[in-house]
């Protein structure tokens, strides 16, 4: 089965602005797209709510709020989005009813979610995804922030305090799915590091132990190296945020997972350019950038990573 992985992918603020008047399909370039379709099955971290109801969240220290409008739902059909997370910092950034527009219109264009619902068993519980006869179970969880928790009756995000270890609960949902292989998708560390803080290190050990055959997380904005089955950061995809000039948040990476029932088998990583509301390919100077910093961060990691035909590209066993 082949696995496509997108990480930030954020539809509001000024994205929400250029949907006023673009089609839906215009923020990903047409190759980029096309890449996306290809993959059996297609994850991504969608870090914002699609409502146009709420209220910011009463929080003086927050600084952003992204509320996408209804139509970004199409950009995700368009992309072919089979499930996204909700578990991170921005699934609550208008209040519960934009999260439960948010799930309702996720529902009606037939795009699975994790990481986020109306009670703390909704937000926690896995979906198991088909295809190409092979089911895959993934999980959500966040690490922060925990003012965002969902509770018995309380809407939120599937919040784990990962900084003090992996919780029970997200032990026992990894072993609980029926399926041939579990994707654990955690929001964890700090925006803006180069690589894994150390309790993101050891959630990932944690999380691979307990029988998730492969952890795909996001929360930096910057792609991460790569180690046994741990995709640290997949980076962004698509935003309109600012950016540094020595992190280069501006390029990233749309990642390519084959799995069976042993596990990963090969990572293929195309670099893109994310640029003002369109994400395309990566091309020249930008490119090989990514190409360079990718296999350095791996190689510190102990991984190789090869290029073949301008991607990335690790295999294991």
């Amino acid at each position: 089965m082949r696995l496509a992985l997108a990480g930030d992918t954020m539809l509001g603020r000024r994205v929400a602005e250029e949907l006023a008047t673009a089609p839906p399909t215009s923020l990903v370039a047409p190759e980029v797209a096309a890449e996306c379709r290809r993959a059996d099955l297609f994850v991504l971290n969608l870090e914002c709510c699609i409502s146009e109801r709420g209220r910011p969240w009463s929080d003086p220290a927050k600084p952003f709020f992204f509320r996408a409008p209804p139509v970004a739902v199409e950009t995700l059909a368009h992309l072919g989005a089979d499930c996204v997370t909700l578990a991170n910092n921005h699934a609550l950034d208008f209040g519960g009813e934009a999260l439960a527009d948010t799930l309702e219109y996720l529902d009606a264009a037939g795009i699975a979610h994790v990481g986020a619902g109306p009670n703390e068993d909704a937000a926690r519980a896995p979906v198991v995804l088909g295809a190409a006869g092979f089911r895959l179970g993934v999980v959500g969880v966040s690490d922060h922030p925990v003012a965002f928790a969902a509770g018995p009756s309380r809407p939120g995000i599937a919040f784990g305090d990962l900084g003090r270890g992996v919780p029970d609960w997200l032990i026992a949902a990894v072993g609980s799915v029926e399926a041939d292989a579990v994707l654990v998708t955690p929001h964890w560390g700090q925006n803006m590091t180069s690589e894994p803080v150390p309790h993101v290190r050891r959630a990932a050990r944690a999380l691979v132990d307990a029988g998730a055959a492969l952890v795909a997380g996001h929360s930096a904005h910057v792609f991460h190296g790569v180690q046994d089955g741990v995709l640290f950061d997949l980076g962004d995809f698509l935003d309109d945020y600012a950016v540094d000039a020595r992190l280069r948040n501006d390029l990233g990476l749309l990642w390519f997972v084959e799995l069976d029932e042993r596990g990963p088998r090969r990572l293929e990583a195309v670099p893109l350019k994310l640029g003002f509301c369109l994400t395309r390919a990566a091309e020249g100077a930008d490119a090989a950038w990514i190409r360079r910093r990718f296999r350095e961060a791996c190689a510190a990691m102990g991984t190789e990573a090869m290029e073949e035909d301008g991607r990335l590209v690790v295999t294991w066993g």
